[in-house]
């Protein structure tokens, strides 16, 4: 989703914040995907979502009233008509408990009046509560692995406070349209809102009167014209889906139905009368052809073939990606991108914790990127938008992608640009270096395929777990440093020619005391006085390492991180004439990472040798024998300084 931030003006006390955001996420967009302005400072977020964390939850991604069953499928019949703001009708849900139950909860705003609940022909006794929920309570005891279904009659002007419920006009008429995300859905119908339990599938019966059209997630199955100026639209959409990308748009849509991706699936569009006369928005929403054929390549079929891709127009400045069917405020080729990478990021695979919303943001945002590389900018402009990105994460020496559980009452912490967006994309294209672009594709087609993962909802972990399987690399310290730690790196290399060989020394300094050390595969890239190139990758595992390389010709200059393939600031290139290849014999024994986490390895021994640990103060802590290769666990000892010994050498080492 792109549709949260706005810049902090001095004229932004005349607008609210919830109008003001609206207004300029155009701009924003583009800025972002166009590389125009890379500095504009994104601070905050809209009343809307502030407000949604405000509200009365027992936790933050999981309402555990709801736990105790699994609810498969929900059938909305509602009357809506753009120009009122109300709802009413009724919602249909069919649920299997996973326990013997003798009541149920639903996630459902108190502002609402629940007029009847239906159970087998028979009215329930239920309890609207502060709490936004429904408790309603069967006559008897309902048993584990029973499919039921009840459903809830209900009426009312939806709480405004997250404007998931919102109406407005479009050159004059009327429009309705929804917008969930995080804990809006239970703002305008019952349902169930924790990260944990996608519905299966999703009936919309939407009575209107007939001079409006109804967008929404799906297929559209029927329109059927009613008595006194009525009109019945049906859709359903037969994935898996998160309640907060339920969804829905209302007004006098022009409706366009083409095809797109090979082989072809429905393109469905349905855009504002004054949209459709736009040439630029014409030529933006015909390129979401482009730019899917580019996804499915690097990301894999689009996941939801069987229905539709496509745009919902609604009131909002930016985007959200609704699924099968993002809902659109403007129409920049960032925007629409963005949007779209999210089918696979966020709509196929979902953050099962806002802790993890960078799964989501960061993976769209990366989307986004893929774009301006293949698509829309030159070499050189790709350059410049990077170095744009690493300056906006740079902008500040701390905070970790992951959101903290103490951030999570802060919904600008969640969805931080610089953080879940910005840095969540760039962790993704270091891991992209790490690997290489084919590994890398083929490993991030792989995860969200996989059967336990593929239309379920996901954490690092799993992520983790799917790099390790796709590749035998494991980036559990990876995340350590760059998910979970704070801050970047900056880098001194000094570099020395002596004959045919190159010496680099290179240093790190790191902006945060939450990582002791990035670890990091370094990009250099050495230019020669003929205009020769040679490329190195320097395995950076220790500060003050030595690396010795051979170049074949006179060395003119050395660039560092040449393509922006790493996250650093500051860095610095020296050529140092007092460096001494004796120093890198010196480096041949070493112990890393130094400081150390969990574990150890020794550089320089290539065959069994007992080793031994001690205290600062003598105390033996460990004798083993160390087989080259292996890591030594370290997670046991504590924090503190200790002696490494091995071979009659003795390297004092840190255990954070």
């Amino acid at each position: 989703m792109i549709r949260r931030f706005f810049l902090s003006l001095a004229t932004s006390n005349i607008l609210s914040m919830r109008n003001f955001y609206l207004l300029i996420l155009g701009f924003l967009v583009s800025q972002q995907f166009y590389g125009q302005d890379q500095n504009i400072e994104m601070k905050g977020l809209i009343a809307k979502e502030m407000n949604a964390f405000a509200k009365k939850m027992t936790t933050y991604n999981i309402n555990p009233n709801t736990l105790n069953y699994d609810l498969q499928y929900q059938r909305m019949n509602v009357t809506l008509d753009p120009a009122v703001y109300n709802i009413s009708g009724s919602v249909t849900s069919h649920f299997k408990p996973n326990q013997n139950m003798s009541s149920i909860y639903f996630d459902l705003s108190d502002i609402l009046v629940v007029s009847q609940v239906q159970y087998h022909g028979s009215n329930l006794t239920f309890q609207q509560l502060p709490t936004k929920e429904i408790k309603i309570d069967f006559p008897a005891s309902i048993p584990a692995n029973a499919l039921d279904s009840l459903t809830i009659h209900y009426s009312g002007a939806p709480s405004a406070t997250q404007n998931a419920f919102a109406t407005t006009t479009q050159s004059g008429t009327p429009i309705l349209c929804t917008l969930s995300e995080p804990y809006g859905a239970q703002d305008w119908f019952p349902t169930k809102q924790s990260l944990n339990d996608k519905i299966e599938r999703f009936d919309f019966k939407i009575t209107t009167p007939s001079q409006y059209s109804v967008a929404a997630n799906g297929k559209l199955m029927s329109e059927t014209v009613l008595p006194g100026n009525q009109k019945l639209t049906f859709w359903r959409t037969a994935y898996p889906t998160s309640a907060y990308l339920i969804a829905l748009s209302i007004t006098n849509f022009v409706k366009l139905n083409d095809t797109i991706g090979n082989p072809p699936f429905p393109f469905v569009n349905y855009i504002y009368p004054s949209t459709n006369v736009n040439a630029t928005s014409m030529s933006n929403i015909e390129w979401t052809k482009t730019i899917m054929n580019t996804f499915e390549t690097y990301f894999g079929p689009y996941p939801f073939r069987n229905e539709k891709y496509g745009h919902m127009e609604f009131k909002f400045g930016g985007g959200m990606e609704h699924q099968t069917m993002s809902s659109m405020g403007s129409w920049s080729k960032g925007l629409i991108a963005h949007e779209l990478a999210h089918q696979w990021f966020g709509d196929k695979v979902t953050c099962g914790a806002w802790n993890d919303i960078w799964l989501n943001e960061g993976f769209a945002t990366f989307g986004a990127v893929l774009a301006n590389e293949k698509l829309l900018m030159t070499n050189a402009e790709f350059k410049n938008f990077l170095l744009g990105e690493i300056n906006n994460i740079t902008s500040a020496p701390g905070g970790s992608t992951y959101v903290p559980d103490s951030g999570l009452s802060s919904v600008s912490r969640i969805f931080s640009n610089r953080l879940s967006y910005t840095k969540g994309a760039y962790i993704l294209r270091m891991i992209k270096w790490i690997l290489g672009d084919a590994a890398f594709y083929q490993a991030i087609r792989e995860y969200h395929a996989r059967p336990n993962l593929a239309y379920n909802y996901v954490t690092t972990a799993d992520f983790n777990a799917s790099l390790l399987q796709s590749t035998g690399k494991d980036f559990t310290g990876f995340f350590n440093d760059w998910l979970y730690g704070e801050g970047y790196p900056s880098y001194t290399t000094k570099w020395k020619q002596t004959g045919n060989q190159i010496l680099f020394k290179v240093s790190q300094t790191q902006s945060s005391s939450s990582v002791s050390f990035f670890e990091m595969p370094l990009p250099i890239k050495v230019n020669g006085t003929g205009g020769q190139t040679a490329y190195f990758v320097l395995d950076h595992t220790s500060d003050n390492q030595y690396f010795l390389e051979t170049v074949p010709f006179p060395v003119a200059s050395v660039e560092f991180n040449y393509e922006y393939q790493i996250l650093e600031k500051n860095s610095t290139v020296v050529q140092d004439n007092t460096l001494s290849v004796s120093s890198v014999e010196k480096e041949e024994f070493a112990l890393y990472p130094n400081p150390a986490k969990n574990e150890v390895y020794v550089k320089g021994i290539d065959k069994p040798v007992e080793y031994s640990i001690h205290s600062m103060d003598g105390k033996l802590i460990r004798k083993d024998v160390y087989q080259p290769g292996k890591a030594i666990r370290t997670s046991e000892l504590v924090p503190g300084s200790y002696i490494f010994t091995i071979k009659e050498k003795n390297i004092k080492f840190l255990k954070q």
